[in-house]
């Protein structure tokens, strides 16, 4: 018995030392046979994506930079996840995705994420070309204290605007009208679609004249109706957002401005004559995508906003509608013109990969995410493997190839292919890259919209957005307005076009928006806009 005891003792003792040896080692970066560093990832990923180990492109970037990572892949319930992961304090070494965590995350875990920036001094080469190609790049990734948890991206490819208007010029010509100038022309326009039978089906009531994209409760993006606020001069950016734009250097909320109250009157009156989807607010995105696509050859559309023919309203209809140039408010306009621009929000990107403190090798991982970096391979991130979905023509040159199903169109290929648009990337403008037919179909159809952004003053008139970075403290206050703000000014968004009322509570709801703190949310804002435009110059 008593040797039984001594045996039992001595067992747990090893254990308890082998326990503590574990302990010890633990941090040590675990490798493979073959001398890999094994780390893990995160990407959150769109739902097309296949899976990342059919990915050639990225098996060799893990060969060259020595790694092997283990992925986890999420598609779906990412905040959730990210909430208790981060309340955890267990991260993986590595996570991708666009904002998959933001500043707000950074501060509110300090010490959980890696400091990259003397990283990427020693062993990030392709991150520091694409700080000095592209200097936003840097602003993007930099915390305002200097630190860079997150790394942007650039993308170069796309247009200035990702909401352009379609009309159906099939039923303009039916029924014997031009194009509208003003939005008297429209209104004109829009009236005959609905009483004329425009699509000549002999169904008199089946034509929608106007639709636009369902509105969050978050503020306004692509595809809605505020991109017509250029016709009174104003540019706004991805569509309008919480209303924050600038004029002449000048931080202003359209949301209080005399212009928005003449856009949504007008907005009223489309309305009031049924002339805008009975649905729009109400509709979900599929369901704003599908009545577009129209029945057969018969389009149900007169008058929408969409990113490319082919994608907003399908094969069957699509040869039926041509985008046209920007409207002015009224015929005796004298003004500028403008439109929604939103190259930067198309090109570049905040926080798109991060590391975790804890990471034992944080070389072997920053030279995996300098390899994600190099031209050639974000052109991979972007739109997949050289040999099934690029060929390379040349030194620098590539040329995006049609999708091997000839029954998908370029950009659901994409997304089914690769990373696309969720990955970081530095495209380089040194690349010569000829681009899929959806990409040059882009371009040619917002040709009607180039003078407007030719003439456009990018540094005045052009709010930055994303581009600055705000303290934990103003981010917070802001955040606090904002949220009360929207509540309020997108409710009032839906009631005055559906209900009216506008010119009678204007003058009361823009003093409540303001005693909620706007301005001192602009002043905030002007304040950061003007560093930002001292570091860039």
């Amino acid at each position: 018995m008593k040797n039984k005891i001594i045996l039992f003792i001595t067992i747990c003792l090893m254990l308890i030392l082998a326990a503590c040896s574990n302990d010890e080692t633990s941090n040590e970066p675990e490798e493979t046979e073959d001398g890999k560093v094994v780390l893990t990832g995160l990407i959150t990923k769109h739902p097309l994506t296949k899976d990342l180990e059919d990915m050639e492109w990225l098996a060799e970037v893990e060969e060259r930079a020595g790694v092997e990572i283990q992925w986890e892949e999420v598609t779906a319930d990412w905040d959730q996840k990210k909430g208790a992961m981060l309340a955890g304090g267990d991260i993986p070494d590595i996570i991708v995705g666009p904002n998959a965590i933001t500043d707000a995350d950074f501060a509110q875990f300090p010490g959980l994420f890696a400091d990259l920036k003397p990283l990427i001094e020693e062993h990030g080469p392709n991150i520091q070309a694409m700080f000095e190609e592209q200097p936003e790049t840097e602003l993007l990734s930099t915390q305002t204290d200097g630190e860079i948890y997150g790394l942007s991206k650039y993308q170069q490819f796309w247009p200035e605007t990702a909401t352009m208007q379609f009309i159906n010029q099939q039923w303009l010509d039916n029924l014997g009208l031009d194009t509208p100038t003003n939005w008297d022309e429209l209104f004109d326009v829009l009236m005959a679609f609905k009483e004329e039978d425009a699509n000549e089906n002999g169904d008199p009531n089946d034509e929608i004249p106007m639709d636009f994209a369902p509105v969050a409760e978050t503020g306004f993006g692509y595809f809605h109706p505020t991109v017509l606020l250029g016709s009174m001069g104003m540019t706004v950016t991805g569509g309008g957002g919480q209303g924050y734009f600038l004029e002449d250097g000048e931080v202003k909320n359209f949301f209080v401005d005399e212009r928005y109250k003449t856009f949504v009157s007008f907005l009223n009156k489309l309305y009031e004559n049924g002339l805008i989807n009975d649905e729009a607010f109400t509709q979900d995105y599929s369901q704003y995508q599908a009545l577009a696509r129209g029945e057969g050859e018969d389009a149900k559309i007169g008058y929408t906003f969409g990113w490319e023919k082919t994608d907003r309203f399908g094969l069957g209809v699509a040869d039926q509608y041509e985008t046209f140039d920007p409207m002015k408010v009224s015929a005796d306009y004298d003004g500028e013109v403008s439109w929604s621009y939103d190259y930067n929000e198309l090109n570049f990107g905040v926080n798109f990969i991060q590391m975790s403190s804890a990471t034992s090798n944080k070389e072997a991982a920053m030279k995996f995410i300098n390899e994600l970096y190099d031209p050639e391979v974000s052109l991979q991130v972007l739109f997949g493997s050289i040999g099934p979905n690029i060929e390379k023509t040349g030194d620098n040159s590539y040329k995006i190839l049609e999708p091997q199903d000839e029954e998908m169109d370029p950009g659901t290929w994409k997304w089914t292919s690769t990373w696309a648009d969720n990955g970081p990337m530095f495209i380089s403008d040194q690349l010569d890259v000829e681009l899929p037919v959806d990409m040059q179909a882009v371009d040619e159809q917002q040709a009607p919209f180039n003078d407007v952004f030719e003439s456009l003053d990018r540094e005045n008139d052009v709010f930055p957005g994303m581009m600055l970075k705000y303290s934990e403290e103003d981010h917070n206050q802001m955040t606090l307005v904002n949220t009360d703000f929207m509540n309020i000014a997108i409710s009032k968004f839906g009631e005055w076009i559906t209900s009216g009322g506008i010119e009678d509570e204007w003058d009361s709801y823009v003093q409540q928006v303001e005693q909620m703190g706007l301005p001192s949310n602009i002043e905030i804002i002007q304040g950061y806009y003007d560093d930002y435009k001292e570091q860039l110059n």
